[in-house]
């Protein structure tokens, strides 16, 4: 796969704190900071009674520039996702959500839905721009094989 193509793979991005730390992820909080991004948001609490477990998450649709992210939050694993993302969508969600939801002390790490299926561990999101941050993204799907 060439790297044009690699870069327009759509997957789930898990960004989560690193084991044993937490945000303070609230669905009141994130609710509030996704309206001040986009007024127009989807937001609705699921309670998530199908099954043995019961996972209440925080469903949204947001905009970011010209796209119109779907994700989920939950609160235990803590951790927000976006769903069939680009390696660029994911970096603008995750830049936004370490500038605004994330404490500043606190790191962020990320997975895709391919990688937690292979059992590929969690990576931590490098604090570097934009386009080295989508580079961190293209070189975690290369090493899954998809390059």
């Amino acid at each position: 796969m060439n790297p044009s193509d690699l870069a327009r793979l759509r997957t789930m991005y898990v960004f989560a704190p690193i084991d044993g730390e937490s945000w303070g992820l609230t669905f009141d909080g994130l609710r509030a900071h996704l309206l001040a991004r986009d007024p127009e948001a989807f937001l609705q609490v699921d309670e998530g009674r199908t099954g043995p477990v019961r996972t209440t998450s925080l469903q949204f649709g947001v905009t970011f520039g010209e796209e119109e992210l779907e994700g989920f939050a939950l609160l235990s694993p803590e951790g927000v996702a976006v769903k069939n993302s680009t390696p660029q969508e994911a970096a603008n969600f995750v830049v936004w959500l370490r500038d605004q939801v994330v404490p500043q002390d606190k790191a962020v790490t990320f997975n895709t839905e391919w990688g937690i299926e292979e059992d590929a561990p969690d990576e931590p999101v490098p604090d570097v721009t934009r386009p080295r941050l989508v580079a961190a993204f293209l070189a975690h799907l290369e090493t899954l094989g998809l390059g």
